[in-house]
């Protein structure tokens, strides 16, 4: 079994990248090979073009950089994404990253009837968002269910993927690093029960 990591944070020093690290740590030990892909560092550039409009419609001749990201993604049994919420969504790095590779002719097709044909079924999708605010914010405002809405059913579902752990990090900038260490613990425990299965 194999997990591929992905995170989406400019600053080399933020918990995102921290938590990505942690895992892949727990995952390495016993559940096989692990890799955090790192899109900031990596410089994945987001910018959906006319050449990927192109590939959506057709679902031919993606890019090379979007061609090696699904590569990557076909060597993974569990994919990872970690990525701290801002503005109650995904960073721009992130979805820019889910446009341009989950795309018609590798996350899907479409026949001639117009139907769907689901792609990603091998693949198992975790999420931990790396949240500011603490769970009753998210309860409140409706905030946990817009992200599982839009990235569970509105990515994973469509794709036909297995759904698996999603695991907020909730209160990630409270001022006690006690109460950062055992939400981060918790997530990483969920995620690394559900990989190992």
């Amino acid at each position: 079994m194999s997990t591929l990591i992905v995170t989406a944070h400019p600053d080399p020093a933020s918990l995102t990248l921290a938590v990505a690290h942690r895992l892949q740590a727990a995952l390495a030990a016993d559940a096989g090979p692990v890799t955090v892909a790192d899109l900031a560092a990596e410089g994945f550039d987001p910018r959906y073009t006319a050449a990927d409009r192109q590939t959506y419609r057709t679902g031919t001749d993606p890019a090379p950089d979007v061609a090696a990201e699904q590569a990557r993604l076909d060597g993974a049994e569990h994919l990872v994404l970690v990525f701290p919420v801002w503005w109650w969504s995904l960073p721009a790095l992130l979805k820019g990253w889910l446009d341009r590779v989950f795309v018609n002719g590798w996350a899907f097709g479409v026949g001639e009837d117009g139907r769907i044909d689901r792609r990603l079924g091998r693949l198992t999708v975790h999420l931990v968002p790396i949240a500011g605010d603490d769970a009753g914010v998210y309860e409140r405002h409706g905030y946990e269910h817009a992200l599982r809405t839009q990235l569970e059913h509105g990515v994973v579902d469509f794709c036909g993927a297995v759904r698996g752990a999603t695991a907020f990090v909730h209160e990630s900038e409270h001022e006690d690093p006690a109460v950062r260490e055992r939400a981060v613990a918790a997530a990483v425990e969920r995620v690394v029960a559900a990989v190992r299965g």
